[in-house]
């Protein structure tokens, strides 16, 4: 009776720290972007290629793919001019196409997403409904040796994607500072495991073993941290949404992905880890993965979790009750991940900060580097 006491105290403290009395703002429910994406009926309708064109709700990434591969290239530039919203966000299309149709898609629609038609840049993903969704590609995905996926946390849509931000923080930033890292055979402290560990991580592979990171915001996050942030509602909408992501990542030749997963995000992977083929997954300044322990998520990949000495995560209680809490703290001995050195990160986000021990460790995680 008293182990349930403290049980129940201890939700209550976990409602009352994430609806604001601790300093942090309230959120207001959300309503999350499910489903194909915008311009399927019409896509559904077109009959002009002899058939029934890959159905975006039922047909599969590698069915896509195959589909795609069929068709000369005035017939895919046909379909991304007559339906850039779909080929954008069809996961298993190619690359180049989800590109350009996204380019069509951002520069014909309002005019708070025109900043992601700008020349030069890879979005793969972008469906303006709700508060919007974007994922960009940082690096050379078609040719990568090695592909990391940023799976963001609260706060996160296309509309504030691009806003000013401090250079190493939102998933833009994460994923720039991971390919800079990265890609310059970024150096540090090994990575040492908890409980279940293989051993250290070291940095440093080939400079031309390329590496591509990709910000996606495909999930309808919590806006700030209120209910939405302390239940799983969003993030069981949006797991189904990051693994058919990655197995559209893997329909085009990708390889496995690392996933880091920040905050809220990490919750997003932590349902999603069953049904990717991640080949590590990284959870950081999480507030729990809704699973017991690592082997609870019953995954092939490698489980790290990282946080740092000031973040304010480590105030939330690592409760799970009535559908509120997270569950057990990643970093904590009993969930048994491998830990990422972050003793020098500062605050929530501070992470991918230049210098820190644990962006070394991301870098060298994302390269495969885990001897």
């Amino acid at each position: 009776m008293r182990r349930f006491g403290r049980t129940l105290v201890t939700a209550a403290l976990a409602v009352t720290v994430v609806g604001g009395t601790a300093g942090w703002a309230s959120g207001d429910s959300q309503s999350a972007v499910t489903g194909p994406p915008p311009g399927t009926a019409a896509w559904r309708a077109d009959t002009a290629y002899g058939g029934a064109l890959p159905d975006p709700a039922t047909a599969t990434p590698h069915a896509v793919a195959r589909f795609f591969a069929g068709l000369d290239d005035a017939a895919r530039a046909a379909l991304v001019r007559s339906h850039p919203l779909v080929v954008g966000n069809l996961d298993g299309a190619p690359v180049a196409l989800r590109y350009e149709a996204n380019r069509l898609a951002a520069a014909t629609g309002e005019a708070r997403y025109a900043s992601l038609a700008a020349p030069g840049r890879r979005i793969l993903a972008f469906d303006p409904r709700g508060r919007g969704q974007v994922a960009e590609v940082f690096g050379d995905l078609e040719h990568a040796a090695h592909v990391s996926v940023i799976v963001p946390g609260s706060d996160n849509d296309a509309t504030s994607y691009d806003a000013l931000r401090a250079p190493h923080t939102g998933p833009a930033g994460m994923a720039r500072a991971l390919l800079g890292a990265a890609g310059a055979g970024h150096h540090g402290s090994p990575v040492r495991g908890g409980s279940g560990s293989g051993g250290p991580v070291h940095g440093g592979a080939a400079a031309d073993d390329a590496v591509a990171v990709i910000a996606w915001t495909g999930y309808t996050t919590p806006v700030g941290v209120g209910i939405d942030a302390a239940g799983g509602r969003l993030a069981t909408a949006g797991a189904p949404r990051l693994a058919r992501f990655t197995a559209g990542l893997d329909a085009v030749g990708a390889p496995d992905p690392v996933l880091f997963c920040h905050s809220y995000g990490s919750v997003v992977c932590g349902l999603a880890a069953r049904h990717t083929d991640a080949a590590d997954i990284v959870a950081l300044g999480s507030p729990g993965m809704r699973a017991r322990t690592a082997g609870a998520l019953r995954t092939g990949a490698r489980v790290w979790a990282a946080r740092g000495p000031s973040d304010w995560i480590a105030d939330v209680p690592n409760v799970s009750l009535a559908g509120i809490g997270h569950g057990t703290d990643p970093t904590s001995a009993a969930f048994g991940a491998r830990r990422v050195p972050a003793a020098d990160v500062r605050g929530h986000t501070g992470y991918f900060m230049p210098g820190t021990q644990s962006l070394a460790a991301f870098a060298a995680i994302a390269k495969g580097d885990t001897r």
